[in-house]
C-alpha cells in the first residue's frame, strides 16, 4: 500500500499539533518521493444581531487571506528545508472535516496526515474532533499524529 502513496495531503491549522504532522507528512513524502499537499481550511466569522446578518469588510477579508498566504508560504518552505521534494499548498473555505475530506478525493490524495489535539472529555464532546470526523469519511488512509507533549 505504501508504494502508492504518491501525494500525501497534510491539513494544518498551524497548531503545534499540525507542525508535528507536517514534519510526519515531510519524512513520509521524502521516504516515498511523493508530493506534500499542505491544506489550510479557514472559515470566515459572520455574526448575527437581531435581523442582521453581519459579514467581515473587503479590508478585513483581505488581511485575512494575505496572513493565510503568508503563513502557508513559510510552512512550504519549512517542509522543503526538512527535505519534501515537491511542496503545494492551498486554502479553501468551508467546514474543516468536509473541505480536508473533499480536496483529498479531488487531489487523488493517498494519504492524509493531519494532526490531532488531544482533547477528551467535555471538551472532546462540546467541540468534537476534525482528524476523528476526516477518518470517518476519507477515501483513503488518515495518519493521525498527537501532540508532542500528550
Amino acid at each position: 500500500m505504501s508504494e502508492q502513496w504518491k501525494r500525501i495531503c497534510c491539513p494544518i491549522d498551524f497548531s503545534a499539533p499540525s507542525r508535528d504532522a507536517t514534519q510526519v507528512a515531510v519524512d513520509l513524502s521524502r521516504r516515498f518521493d511523493s508530493e506534500l499537499q499542505l491544506l489550510h481550511v479557514f472559515h470566515v466569522p459572520v455574526y448575527s444581531f437581531l435581523d442582521a446578518t453581519v459579514f467581515p469588510s473587503a479590508r478585513t477579508m483581505d488581511q485575512l487571506l494575505e496572513r493565510i498566504d503568508s503563513l502557508l508560504l513559510h510552512w512550504e518552505q519549512e517542509a522543503l528545508r526538512l527535505g519534501a521534494r515537491k511542496v503545494l499548498s492551498a486554502k479553501v473555505e468551508g467546514v474543516p472535516h468536509v473541505e480536508i475530506v473533499r480536496f483529498a478525493r479531488e487531489t487523488n490524495s493517498n494519504l492524509i496526515v493531519m494532526g490531532t489535539h488531544g482533547h477528551t472529555g467535555v471538551k472532546h464532546a462540546l467541540i468534537g474532533s476534525v482528524a476523528e470526523k476526516v477518518v470517518r469519511s476519507a477515501d483513503c488512509p488518515v495518519l493521525t499524529i498527537r501532540p508532542s507533549e500528550a
